[in-house]
């Protein structure tokens, strides 16, 4: 069995870097999705529309996607609503403390050498790593 490029995960990869350097580029903002978020919670005058259409382009091109032909990952089911609103409470509680979330630090301060996005990445990975083999391994 030979290895397989995952097409995929590459055209995704390559479409998030162009869409968050021609942001970076064209507006000056950071394609991270927490902040983006919160910017409508908490609107600014003028920050509205771009963020709306930002958030319906996340949404809408997974759609179109599915339309010409890209398979979607597997919609596993909930067993808890309760617990699934708690993990988005720390998620949202752990974005706050750490400035920022996976897209904002992973994608966008790691492609301008921010030291402190490239700190947040190391314990984003060793986290999930750790989360994968506890797990696997040990539940």
């Amino acid at each position: 069995m030979g290895f397989e490029i995952p097409w995929d995960a590459l055209f995704g990869g390559m479409l998030l870097g162009l869409s968050a350097s021609l942001l970076l580029m064209f507006s000056g903002r950071v394609a991270g999705i927490s902040g983006i978020v919160s910017g409508l919670l908490k609107p600014v005058r003028g920050e509205v529309l771009w963020r709306v259409l930002f958030v319906i382009g996340m949404i809408s091109s997974g759609l179109l996607a599915a339309q010409i032909g890209f398979e979607l990952p597997e919609v596993l089911p909930v067993s808890s609503f309760f617990w699934v609103g708690i993990a988005g409470l720390l998620v949202g509680i752990g974005t706050k403390i750490g400035n920022g979330c996976t897209s904002g630090h992973g994608i966008c301060g790691m492609g301008r050498l921010s030291g402190r996005s490239i700190v947040a990445t190391c314990v984003f990975m060793a986290v999930a790593i750790a989360t994968v083999f506890v797990r696997m391994h040990l539940l």
